[in-house]
């Protein structure tokens, strides 16, 4: 489990879809609020207005047609690497080309995949469903009954949003299940208990959901018969979730409730016969793996004489004779420039992927004679590693290894026996020849040093003039190491400039403490350590304000706008991207009160007073000379809503300020949804940018 990044995503996707998109009460002295209003006609007239100003300043220029061309090429490529889940002793894979917009779940052989043209078979041929049914459908995965993984719980979206319909699919049959089960459209989580049955989060009934927006009712559905009710959280936590504990041949020899208090605060309970039994756990742990009998949780924070990262495990065995009095044991403890990345199980062992000094590995430990034993992989060095696939019914998986200038390569390993190999490798999207990488340090406005990325030309003067983009995130513990980004290789760094990935504090490059070092009232420090990497960019001579922009999305949506309103000086072009904006109101719009636990609650004056001293909607000021935005989102994002973007614009524009805005209108929050979507969308971002630092 990847996690916070996985978390996020989980949580994101227990809110009903209708009640993301209904405008909160009203708030005084906002004038543009009337934009949280979705699909308000007199919204999207303003939508449309601001797209067709956009596309005119950036579509009209002339290299979009390359950019776009250039993009396009490369997520519709024929050979890129098809992205693998180990299921029935094969793989299958969703592809998404020119000829397949909305794209094909297909299975092959093991041994074909490894080939370099495998012999696919079709499943499921979206392109043709959305067709059929006038819809237009997103693949959103697919959960499948183990051992044999025939039948498989189906995630279909209308649009892209987070909001999912679930539908029983037979792989054998390539049909859906007549009579099967079927969810209907909302954010909810499923799993099988067994051919019969299905642990289930939703909201059952309409208004049965937090104050968060997520159901909090866990039943047991079956083919026959009412749900049961299995669990029930509190209208005032975050949200609850079923996690069935899958042992050997599949079968469920437990089912945990993970019952989100905050969101990064959790209880933890076995359903047994006897009833819930709550396991012994610090409230900020999170559940990883279930392996050879042993429960893998997390620990975010020290506990229990464990230090904060740890991972641990409990044998479930012991926590059904006596929960308050099983003993947990160390399964691995990250040193200080460690951090765990992602955490998985196959059939007998567990998989840790890890970040050291922001750099990959991974480690597999056994478990025998009560204890556990580890041993690395034989992977490539210097370079990011990530777990992409582990089987279940076997000791396979598959992982990824990339960099900056190294195009990802796909290893196969047996984790029993440590063997790995090269399956495919990516052919080169971009010339990188004449590209450097190299890692620096900046010092932050309290003396913590904070490392960062550069790539750029080897030829590349340190005079200021090189154009650089500055990517930055910084939040929910999510790491951001060296990653292959074809589409910025080839239609950036091939021009000339260069990319620098800030790793910032709040995300996961050191473990909980990088994280919580600017959590809530805190969360100053996070602005300050992306404006030390400008500064430093800039002492070093390798860009200066004039050619530096900045680029971010999501949470990194804080950071942009709050590093154009802060720091206005510091850059000249600046990508605000699916953002959280008016922090003052984030957590009555749409997923937004799930995240309290990260800024802060702006309804409790203690929590308002420091969140409005950088909240960038409030603190937009007439008559500064800030550097023109580009703000960007999606008409069906149903995580982050697109009010934010929506009234940032607004007000900017009352001001009489200037700016960029375009919002594309189906695509959901993770806006990749359509490879030719997509190309457009990156060929407007490459685009303003080279107007801004390349001009």
């Amino acid at each position: 489990m990847r996690s916070f990044l996985v978390a996020l995503a989980a949580l994101a996707c227990l809110a009903p879809a209708a009640r993301a998109q209904a405008p909160a009460a009203p708030a005084a002295a906002d004038p543009f609020q009337w934009l949280e209003d979705i699909d308000a006609p007199r919204s999207m007239a303003w939508v449309e207005g601001q797209n067709a100003r956009s596309a005119k300043r950036l579509e009209g220029d002339p290299r979009y047609a390359t950019f776009h061309a250039e993009a396009l090429g490369i997520f519709t490529a024929q050979d890129r690497i098809p992205a693998p889940r180990l299921r029935a002793g094969g793989v299958d894979n969703f592809w998404q080309d020119g000829a397949h917009v909305h794209g094909v779940w297909r299975h092959a052989t093991l041994a074909s995949y490894r080939t370099v043209q495998p012999q696919w078979e079709t499943l499921l041929d979206l392109d043709q469903l959305s067709k059929a049914e006038g819809k237009n459908w997103i693949w959103k995965g697919a959960d499948c009954l183990p051992p044999e993984a025939r039948l498989c719980l189906v995630q279909l979206s209308d649009g892209g949003s987070d909001a999912v319909e679930v539908r029983e699919f037979d792989t054998q049959t390539k049909s859906f299940v007549a009579g099967g089960f079927h969810f209907p459209a909302g954010k909810q989580n499923l799993d099988w208990l067994d051919p019969d049955s299905l642990i289930v989060d939703r909201e059952w009934v309409p208004g049965e959901v937090t104050a968060s927006g997520y159901g909090y009712v866990v039943k047991i559905a079956s083919r026959s018969g009412a749900p049961r009710e299995v669990f029930r959280g509190k209208p005032t936590d975050v949200g609850a979730q079923g996690i069935v504990l899958h042992g050997e041949g599949g079968r469920s020899d437990g089912l945990l409730i993970r019952r989100s208090v905050t969101f990064f605060e959790n209880e933890f309970s076995l359903v047994r016969p006897q009833g819930v039994i709550r396991v012994p756990l610090p409230l900020k742990a999170e559940f990883q793996a279930y392996v050879d009998g042993q429960v893998v949780f997390a620990l975010k924070q020290a506990w229990g004489g464990f230090a904060s990262g740890a991972l641990i495990s409990y044998d479930l065995k012991d926590l059904d004779r006596a929960a308050a009095s099983a003993k947990p044991q160390l399964v691995f403890q990250p040193g200080p420039r460690q951090a765990l990345q992602d955490v998985a199980a196959t059939h007998g062992r567990l998989i840790v992927d890890l970040l050291e000094d922001v750099k990959g590995a991974v480690d597999v430990y056994g478990f025998a004679d009560g204890h556990w034993t580890g041993r690395r992989l034989d992977l490539p060095k210097d370079a990011n590693v990530e777990l992409v696939a582990a089987a279940d019914d076997s000791d396979a998986l598959f992982l990824n290894v990339e960099g900056f200038l190294d195009p990802t390569s796909l290893w196969l390993a047996d984790a029993a026996s440590g063997q790995v190999a090269k399956v495919k490798q990516l052919p080169a999207r971009f010339d990188a020849s004449k590209d450097v990488v190299e890692q620096y340090w900046a010092t932050s406005s309290d003396g913590t040093k904070i490392p960062y990325f550069v790539v750029r030309p080897k030829a590349a003067k340190l005079d200021g003039s090189t154009p650089t983009i500055m990517y930055g995130y910084g939040g929910f513990e999510v790491a951001k190491p060296p990653i292959y980004l074809p589409e910025m290789g080839k239609i950036w760094l091939e021009r000339g400039g260069a990319y620098v990935i800030a790793n910032i504090r709040g995300g996961g490059e050191f473990g909980p403490a990088w994280h919580d070092a600017v959590l809530r009232e805190k969360r100053q420090l996070d602005f300050d350590d992306f404006a030390a990497v400008a500064r430093d960019l800039t002492r070093r001579g390798l860009t200066s304000p004039r050619r530096l922009g900045i680029y971010g999305r999501s949470n990194g949506g804080v950071l942009m706008s709050v590093s154009m309103t802060q720091h206005p000086e510091l850059w000249n072009a600046v990508v605000i991207e699916s953002p959280l904006i008016d922090m003052l109101r984030y957590n009555h719009l749409s997923a937004g009160a799930s995240w309290v636990g990260e800024y802060g609650d702006p309804d409790v004056p203690a929590d308002r007073a420091f969140i409005e001293k950088y909240s960038a909607y409030q603190n937009l000021k007439a008559g500064v000379k800030y550097p023109e935005p580009y703000i960007t989102t999606n008409t069906r994002d149903d995580r982050v809503h697109p009010g934010h973007a929506r009234k940032f614009a607004a007000r900017m524009g009352a001001m009489g300020l200037p700016y960029l805005y375009y919002e594309q209108t189906f695509g959901g929050h993770a806006n990749d949804a359509d490879p030719e979507l997509n190309a457009r969308r990156w060929a407007r971002h490459y685009t303003y940018l080279a107007q801004k630092l390349m001009d």
